[in-house]
């Protein structure tokens, strides 16, 4: 009982600050606007991007655009995704089916590796997240406890400087761990791969992995493991 009080409580005031109110609008706009330019794309039927098939990300894309109505399916979805989110009364049900879509392009950026949407892509996950907090009112029918009388204050004016630390804090979090997760990226084109060879543990075995991937089109886990068994028999040979 005391937790479904507290949630209540925490809820109402973040609803009633100003500022808060301000930055939920522009997570909604963000969010939206992320959402409508690769949608309608997908909807006139053009390919969403320009990579390589060689590249693994790339290699994705043209598949995907090959699967005919359900690639404009995934298009109709984020614009309809995109619209809830622009209507008030909306906002909940277009944040759960956002972050449906956007929680599997994250799995799939880090599956491939792609630096695109490796940033990008947790944070809109976690933006999604936001806006399901913001309208915890709806959605707490769904958690496994009773609902709990609405609790009510007085408008707050006061700038939520700890909150705004906490979504700095998060943002530089997030972009620190995606941009440090990997020590090998197939990136977008091969000279832009091979700008990380001089800092690898094996840059002849890097610039390999790099022109497997981009000029041979070998799939990205064979071309880890070609670059790991390089750099592991350097390494005996070295001791």
């Amino acid at each position: 009982m005391l937790l479904k009080y507290r949630l209540d409580q925490l809820h109402t005031r973040a609803r009633n600050n100003r500022w808060m109110q301000y930055f939920t609008t522009f997570t909604r706009l963000v969010l939206a606007v992320g959402f409508l330019f690769p949608g309608y794309v997908k909807i006139i039927g053009e390919r969403f991007t320009d990579l390589h098939n060689n590249q693994p990300m790339g290699r994705y894309l043209e598949a995907l655009y090959h699967t005919g109505y359900y690639y404009t399916f995934i298009g109709y979805a984020q614009i309809f995704a995109a619209l809830l989110l622009l209507i008030p009364r909306t906002v909940a049900l277009g944040s759960l089916l956002y972050l449906a879509i956007i929680f599997n392009i994250l799995i799939l950026s880090l599956a491939v590796r792609f630096e695109g949407s490796l940033l990008t892509a947790p944070l809109m996950v976690i933006a999604c997240l936001y806006l399901l907090c913001w309208h915890y009112e709806r959605i707490k029918f769904i958690l496994p406890f009773n609902t709990p009388p609405v609790v009510t204050t007085a408008p707050d004016k006061k700038f939520p400087i700890k909150f705004f630390a906490l979504v700095l804090a998060t943002f530089l979090t997030v972009g620190f761990t995606v941009t440090h997760i990997f020590n090998l990226m197939p990136r977008n084109t091969l000279s832009d791969c091979e700008t990380q060879c001089d800092d690898s543990e094996n840059p002849a075995a890097c610039k390999i992995f790099c022109e497997s991937i981009h000029n041979k089109g070998v799939y990205l886990d064979e071309a880890l493991k070609r670059y790991e068994h390089s750099v592991k028999t350097q390494s005996n040979a070295n001791d």
